[in-house]
This record gives structure tokens, sequence and C-alpha cells, in this order.
């Protein structure tokens, strides 16, 4: 499938579990992640639950979804501002490189810019090479290296 159409981006919709399901399973997939129909249920399910703090996007060309971004607010409290975390961007591959990425992060960029936030933030693997040629172009590397620490129980008195 390719396209010259530029993607309309909107925000993720009901109507778009199957789809959306579809291209966050292909994300997981692409990250190596163990396959999970209950986390893909879950995070469907903050999408849609207005209380919660995740949000989704979707753009769609030709009334068909081609790429998703999941993303939520997050205090800075060294800089005192918000801005925003992109957690999940992901363009069915038969259609990467036609601008629906771009186009949703410069939605998520809009956004930060009407809400008065300081920043749209996102990180990638070292070896996510064809993401990193359009985050080159749209944004700034920073010189920051990202640790995981497991949770560990901690019982006082021990």
């Amino acid at each position: 499938m390719t396209t010259s159409q530029a993607p309309t981006i909107r925000p993720t919709a009901p109507a778009d579990e199957a789809r959306w399901k579809e291209l966050f399973r292909a994300y997981r997939e692409f990250y190596r992640l163990e396959p999970s129909e209950e986390i893909v249920c879950r995070v469907w399910s903050w999408l849609n639950d207005p209380a919660h703090e995740c949000q989704g996007l979707v753009a769609e060309v030709d009334g068909r979804i081609v790429a998703i971004a999941d993303f939520r607010r997050f205090a800075r409290p060294s800089t005192g501002s918000t801005g925003i975390w992109l957690d999940d961007l992901f363009t069915d591959p038969e259609v990467r490189g036609s601008g629906a990425g771009r186009a949703l992060i410069s939605r998520l960029q809009n956004i930060a810019a009407e809400e008065g936030l300081s920043v749209v933030r996102w990180i990638t693997a070292s070896d996510n090479e064809q993401a990193q040629v359009l985050y080159e172009k749209v944004a700034t590397r920073t010189n920051w290296v990202t640790y995981d620490a497991a949770p560990v129980s901690f019982l006082p008195n021990e």
C-alpha cells in the first residue's frame, strides 16, 4: 500500500479498536516484546478511559488507520513545567516514509504549543535507525542515557 495523500490526524476512537490493536501488536512485536492480549486490551482500555492519563492519536489515509501514537503529559520538576511523553509511535510498514509518523509528531507539537507545554519527548531503540532518520529531522537528540530498575519490595526493619 503506497499513498501520496497526507494523513488525517485525529484522536483514537472506540471504532478504531480492531485496527489499533493490530498496529499495537505489531509495535510490540517490532520491539521483541512477549505477545500479550492482556496488555493490548489493558492499553486500549486506558486510551478509552477519559480519567486515564494515556491518550491516543491515529493517522488515517483514505479511511484506513496507518499509524498510531500513544502519549501522556508528564511533570518536569527540574524546569517547573509539563511536557508530552510520546510512549508509542508505530506506522504500518507498508506506508513507512509516507509522512504519517511525522504528522503524528507534528500534531503532538501543536498540542504542546496550544497547552503551553515545554517539550514533546520520546525514546527509541538505538538500533531503530529507520525511525531515527525521521527523528533527526523533527527533534533534537539529547545526551541523556536511560536506565530501568526492577521494582524491589522493601519491608522496614528487616
